[in-house]
């Protein structure tokens, strides 16, 4: 009998916000195959007697290819294994899921997906940055500052035009580049951005800044993410390790936050 492949998210670094499905499958694979980013508090959990490989890549350095990951997979379910594809945050977002959900369909391989906690929610949870405010942003948009090479680039002007919230994933420490594609996109200097490194973990560090100022933040330890838009600003200052000493919410955001504030009826 053919076994199965379960497309597990680990979440950002925390343990417990594994899910429950999660922590049950990672209690009763057979074999786990797991990303570089996946925290030791995570790969920790995974059931002793399981076979444990790491087919990850970190700052550009791969450990195998994408298309050894999916023979690998293949051949540990045909050989009637429960195998657990354990993935950084949610598999789905920047995880290559669809790649290997390609491959698990050609190769006729029962699989089910685990959804995970996403890097962006597990930053900004920490934090105590709202993605979305009805007085500043009512969407939000994720963003890689890395593409296939055969892909086209994203579209910034269109999308920093919605006026959402952008959280870019796996920005590197290309900032000065990253700063001058958010301004050829419409975007102001003072627009307010935090960079925040290792989400959940207990090293977690943030610093916040300004688009103008993004080129010259410091570099912090990977993996890190850039959440750009005024709703960083509703954020405490002592969530931050480090700050611009110049980033506050603008003066206009804020006086059009306490007009609107004064206007809206009471509630019974």
């Amino acid at each position: 009998m053919k076994g199965k492949v379960f497309l597990v998210g680990a979440g950002p670094g925390d343990p417990e916000l594994l899910t429950l499905k999660a922590l049950r499958l990672l209690q009763t694979a057979d074999a786990v195959l797991y990303d570089e980013l996946v925290s030791k508090e995570v790969l920790n959990l995974i059931r002793p007697t399981a076979q444990l490989h790491n087919v990850g890549k970190r700052c550009g350095t791969k450990t195998i290819q994408q298309e050894g990951i999916n023979f690998l997979m293949i051949a540990l379910a045909d050989s009637g294994l429960r195998v657990v594809r354990l993935k950084s945050g949610d598999p789905m977002i920047f995880g290559r899921a669809g790649e290997e959900m390609e491959a698990l369909r050609e190769a006729n391989i029962e699989f089910e997906i685990v959804p995970g906690v996403t890097a962006a929610f597990g930053a900004a949870a920490t934090a105590q940055i709202p993605l979305t405010h009805r007085r500043a942003s009512s969407a939000l948009v994720f963003i890689t500052a890395h593409q296939a090479s055969s892909s086209e680039a994203a579209d910034w002007k269109k999308l920093a035009g919605s006026g959402a919230t952008l959280v870019i994933y796996m920005p590197g420490h290309q900032y000065r580049e990253i700063a001058a594609r958010l301004k050829a996109a419409g975007l102001a200097s003072e627009t307010p951005c935090a960079i925040i490194s290792k989400a959940t973990a207990p090293d977690q560090r943030t610093f916040r800044t300004s688009i103008g100022k993004l080129q010259f933040s410091p570099e912090l330890a990977a993996p890190t993410l850039l959440v750009v838009g005024d709703v960083v600003g509703f954020a405490e200052a002592d969530q931050f390790a480090s700050s611009d000493s110049e980033f506050q919410i603008s003066a206009d955001l804020m006086s059009a936050l306490r007009a609107d504030s004064m206007q809206e009826e009471p509630v019974a």
